[in-house]
């Protein structure tokens, strides 16, 4: 059984929203459910600073021993900061999917919010968890 953070915003694709402390600033990142289905994480390419994605606009790629996928924006919003860490350790992404591999900061677009996403137990439904 995977851990889903309660205060999270989850979607199908799998990728997480989590609030920073600047209003309107989330992390983004996968679930542990998508990085345990992926396997060993080798590579992750990711935006730039100041790149706007739409919602569901794929933002970068993550490469695993079993597979690429792709990664997808939850909301519409400008990436204001990116974990350069995952340059250098793709593999955080495996061991702390909440914490140290978090993949990019979106500011979300005026007029998105995150009432269309799933919280914590709708979600661990949605995997079967």
């Amino acid at each position: 059984m995977s851990e889903y953070p309660e205060g999270l915003h989850y979607t199908e694709e799998h990728e997480y929203l989590q609030p920073t402390e600047e209003e309107g600033v989330y992390r983004v990142g996968i679930t542990a459910y998508a990085q345990a289905e992926l396997g060993d994480v080798v590579y992750v390419e990711l935006p730039e600073k100041g790149n706007h994605f739409n919602s569901m606009g794929v933002f970068g790629t993550i490469e695993a021993v079993k597979a690429v996928s792709d990664l997808y924006c939850p909301l519409a919003g400008e990436v204001v900061d990116v974990n350069d860490k995952l340059d250098q350790d793709p593999a955080l992404i495996n061991t702390d999917p909440y914490g140290d591999g978090w993949m990019v900061c979106l500011r979300l677009d005026v007029g998105e919010g995150t009432n269309s996403m799933m919280d914590a137990s709708a979600y661990r439904a949605f995997v079967g968890d």
